[in-house]
């Protein structure tokens, strides 16, 4: 047997935290042309065309029954990049509302909007998004979730006479792990309407640490860490998936990464929860 010594690594994703070099965190890149030619993203707003940097009126906008009532002459105003920039991200706000309109956490995605447009690309956290987390982990009562996998590592091999568990108990339980569901916000309904499939939905990279094991005569008792991080931007694959394409929100969000008129910058989302699980010894 071995003393045990805290924190213990369970698990750790191949992806990694703080990794900034993958296509979702690229901003600023793309033309105008590109844009338009392989990525079909024409009508982006009702508000304004970003291509011409100008406001659109109802005989502009394509999404108006009076759209091209005076023909060919251009009746909207020239804007700045930063005061186009600012109506999209206000539209932005309202076209995310189908996808954020249930439950504690459907104002998450007002948050984010607002750091993504002033933040500069600095990592974002926030204790609601925590909370979120935590929730999902520990409701997820599934044989398939993570959690139940470390606790029937656990259960396998602690010993109460000497009140330790064997050495291969650790790289046990992480390969169990790998077999299991890391948490995530991606259930079939719920997660699509109350913010966080919007927000997050997948999370890039995860580790779950052991904070402490007590192990004592009717049982156990365990602190467990997970550590989420997801990126809150696009890559070119999102934008060219139907389920994002067909979405004013989506196009809007790439735009204002992407275009080389405006490339606001994506950011790390982080979350963290700390668990505790009890088992009394059968």
């Amino acid at each position: 047997m071995i003393k045990l010594t805290f924190p213990q690594r369970l698990y750790a994703t191949e992806h990694q935290f703080n990794d900034y070099g993958t296509d979702d965190m690229r901003y600023g890149d793309i033309t105008a042309t590109r844009l338009k030619k392989e990525f079909r993203l024409t009508n982006i707003s009702n508000v304004v065309d970003p291509w011409t940097m100008t406001r659109l009126t109802a005989f502009d906008n394509p999404q108006s029954r009076f759209f091209g009532a005076y023909g060919n002459n251009q009746r909207s105003t020239r804007l700045s990049a930063q005061e186009c920039a600012r109506l999209l991200f206000e539209e932005m706000q309202v076209t995310s509302l189908p996808f954020a309109c249930v439950g504690p956490w459907k104002y998450l995605i007002n948050r984010m909007l607002q750091h993504f447009q002033s933040a500069n690309g600095m990592p974002f956290n926030d204790m609601d998004l925590n909370a979120a987390y935590q929730a999902q982990i520990i409701n997820d009562n599934t044989k398939n979730s993570s959690l139940s996998a470390i606790k029937e590592g656990i259960n396998k091999r602690i010993d109460y006479e000497k009140k330790s568990i064997p050495p291969d108990t650790f790289s046990a339980i992480k390969e169990e792990i790998s077999y299991r569901a890391l948490p995530k916000f991606d259930s079939m309904i719920f997660d699509k309407i109350n913010g966080l499939g919007i927000t997050v939905h997948d999370v890039y990279a995860t580790h779950i640490d052991l904070l402490s094991l007590e192990i004592g005569e009717k049982g156990w008792r365990a602190q467990i860490k997970y550590s989420g991080q997801d990126h809150f931007g696009l890559d070119v694959n999102d934008i060219q998936k139907v389920k994002f394409n067909q979405f004013q929100f989506f196009r809007i969000w790439f735009i204002l990464q992407r275009f080389d008129q405006f490339g606001f910058r994506p950011f790390l989302t982080n979350m963290e929860a700390t668990i505790t699980l009890e088992e009394k010894r059968p």
